[in-house]
């Protein structure tokens, strides 16, 4: 949707300017291009050390892919879960410690890709289930532990959409720049004639014009994009917290996965019986 949202925006702009009666090759100011857009990158980099520009960079090439928890993603991560604690209570917890050591060589773990390409979320679990296997922590501090480690990924991960949208929200006073700068060279060409000032005037509110749409068409659009998509992959491992809680608790594998089950976002929610459907090909 994002692509297909861009898509539209250029076609009814380009297709309003044209119908209108206007030539393309007017909005054609490379100097313009390279006041805005250089400026807006210089005050990125100014902003953000490298290892959140990565993340900017990975959050826009995924935010054209969608979330990654999607449906399929999560009724994964229920049969990983149920059986997990169906192992650990038939062969007793210490069992789980093969698993969670080194999680990429586990039988149980290494069949789901999906999991396995989530890092936060493998050490997630295995950190939790290293501590369930210690003794001796009750599970409200369990509860609070695994909040804890939510929080800090949840402040970092918002970091990049909220430097987009940042950039995004300048962009308007960087086109205004790139105008004021357009009506200084007009200034100097006064003496040209009235097609040279034209020119000039035209090249300058060019420079308003890219600086507005890029904030409000685009970048701003595109950050509101990657909070989506961070949202919505923050319910996975509130998925994976409420089964891990129910089974430090005492609860069946079935049960525990059931509240798993029930945080996720209803868009996203296998019923009831794709679960126990997913289950019984697990056994």
């Amino acid at each position: 949707m994002v692509i297909v949202g861009a898509i539209i925006v250029f076609v009814s702009l380009l297709g309003g300017f044209l119908w209108g009666g206007g030539n393309l090759i007017t909005l054609i100011q490379p100097s313009e291009f390279l006041v805005i857009g250089g400026a807006a990158v210089g005050s990125l980099l100014i902003a953000n050390p490298i290892s959140i520009l990565k993340k900017i960079l990975n959050g826009i090439i995924g935010s054209l892919k969608g979330p990654k928890a999607n449906k399929q993603a999560y009724i994964e991560v229920l049969k990983l879960l149920y059986e997990l604690f169906q192992f650990a209570k038939r062969e007793g917890l210490i069992a789980l410690e093969q698993h969670i050591e080194k999680p990429e060589s586990s039988p149980i773990l290494s069949k789901y890709a999906t999991f396995l390409n989530n890092p936060h979320g493998v050490e997630f679990l295995c950190d939790t289930l290293k501590v369930v296997l210690s003794g001796g922590v009750p599970a409200h501090d369990l509860e609070e532990l695994m909040d804890l480690d939510l929080e800090a990924h949840h402040e970092e991960d918002a970091i990049p959409a909220a430097s987009l949208s940042i950039m995004g929200d300048a962009f308007p006073g960087l086109g205004i720049v790139a105008a004021v700068l357009g009506i200084i060279i007009t200034m100097g060409s006064i003496g040209a004639g009235a097609e040279a000032v034209g020119h000039h005037v035209a090249s300058a509110l060019v420079g308003t014009f890219l600086g507005v749409l890029l904030s409000y068409g685009f970048v701003g659009p595109l950050a509101r994009a990657m909070d989506f998509n961070r949202t919505k992959d923050a319910r996975y491992m509130q998925c994976i917290k409420a089964a891990l809680l129910s089974f430090a608790k005492g609860a069946p594998a079935s049960v525990a996965i059931e509240y798993g089950r029930r945080t996720i976002d209803p868009d996203s929610r296998p019923t009831f019986k794709e679960t126990e459907d997913a289950i019984k090909g697990s056994r």
